[in-house]
């Protein structure tokens, strides 16, 4: 039987009609500490069927707009082979004229994806919500590695880093601190997110590690890091992003389920289902 999205009926998920792609790529294979990135998927196609649909800050219910789930990436032979399949997936998506969305696996799942939306969307910022820079040109032996997740996309990009909370010494270098926020100052105050947003070009594609939350609210990642963003600041942030800019599309990675939990893959259903209302709320609004 094919997958669907929190149970909801066939009517809305075929490709077709479907305006919502949801590609999985259950890839685990450069992760250093923490596993079960690869087991992602299941656990969250599994809390959000236990999701209630109408969502009440935006007055919608968005799977309305049809979301279909593809058959997932996997079964890669080395890092590189996982970056170019995932690579050219992508380009194929972009293709379907669709709103292409991307579930991890582990952060290095991104590499390939942002590198087809930036060959797509000329001067493309990528949004890099996250606890790690992720800004290593190699690790361990391969530029595809988790660690590198955004070294391409600092390079080709406007790369936007937001919650940053660990990095290696080397990476200071690399990164653009005028277009980084680091947790610290994100958790305490909010003149970041108008300096953030301003940094933006139109098109912007989000890529959301679930290790920028704290842990108390997401232990279910291979590097929980302490003093992330609490639900409030990561979603109404979202949502000023969304309503200022042109969202391309965008990927949810590193939940890695603990065994007899459930609260993270929830948030992660919930996350994901609340980025797509923003992004459809005003075209069912005026559908209305």
């Amino acid at each position: 039987m094919k997958k669907r999205f929190a149970g909801i009926a066939e009517q809305y998920t075929k490709l077709e009609q479907a305006k919502i792609l949801l590609q999985s790529i259950p890839y685990d294979g450069t992760s250093t500490w923490g596993k079960g990135a690869d087991k992602g998927f299941a656990a969250f196609l599994d809390a959000a069927e236990n999701m209630e649909l109408y969502d009440i800050e935006t007055n919608t219910e968005v799977y309305e707009q049809g979301i279909h789930i593809l058959e997932e990436l996997k079964d890669f032979t080395s890092a590189e082979d996982m970056f170019q399949k995932t690579y050219q997936r992508a380009k194929e998506l972009l293709q379907y004229g669709k709103f292409p969305t991307f579930f991890g696996g582990e952060h290095s799942i991104s590499i390939g994806i942002i590198k087809a939306f930036y060959e797509q969307y000329a001067d493309l910022t990528v949004l890099q919500i996250d606890a790690h820079a992720d800004l290593r040109p190699r690790y361990e032996g391969t530029p595809y590695n988790h660690a590198c997740a955004m070294y391409d996309a600092s390079r080709k990009c406007n790369l936007i880093q937001v919650g940053i909370r660990s990095m290696d010494i080397s990476e200071k270098a690399l990164m653009d601190y005028d277009k980084t926020y680091f947790a610290d100052e994100v958790c305490q105050g909010s003149a970041w997110e108008i300096d953030s947003i301003a940094k933006m070009t139109d098109n912007v594609y989000i890529t959301f590690d679930l290790d920028a939350f704290d842990p108390s609210i997401m232990p279910a990642t291979g590097t929980p890091e302490p003093g992330g963003l609490t639900w409030y600041k990561a979603i109404n942030y979202l949502k000023e992003v969304f309503e200022q800019k042109n969202v391309v599309g965008f990927d949810i990675v590193e939940l890695a389920p603990i065994e007899g939990l459930s609260a993270p893959q929830f948030l992660t259903a919930k996350l994901y289902y609340k980025m797509l209302s923003y992004k459809f709320q005003s075209e069912i609004t005026d559908d209305e």
